[in-house]
């Protein structure tokens, strides 16, 4: 892959922005979280699909939605019932 790269200005409070051409050929859209790290004398700016790892972790999860009802209903009712006192 070819070596892209851009000049940017720091802005107020350390605000930088990303131009378009490295947004559009990383996927980099707004609202994204990215990874920053230093190495050495470098800020490195890594893209993350964090929705796509959170629904790839969901999916391995086993919850009986039936049983985390009842105990919402069962924690509401205590909750009311301090209310009550």
């Amino acid at each position: 892959m070819a070596v892209l790269r851009s000049r940017v200005r720091v802005g107020r409070r350390g605000v930088i922005v990303i131009p378009k051409d490295v947004r559009e050929r990383l996927g980099i859209a707004e609202g994204m979280v990215l990874e920053l790290s230093v190495e050495g004398d470098r800020i490195v700016l890594r893209a993350r699909d964090l929705w796509g790892e959170l629904r790839k972790r969901g999916r391995r999860l086993r919850v009986d939605v039936d049983k985390a009802e009842r105990e919402l209903d069962e924690d509401e009712e205590r909750w009311m019932e301090r209310l009550k006192q």
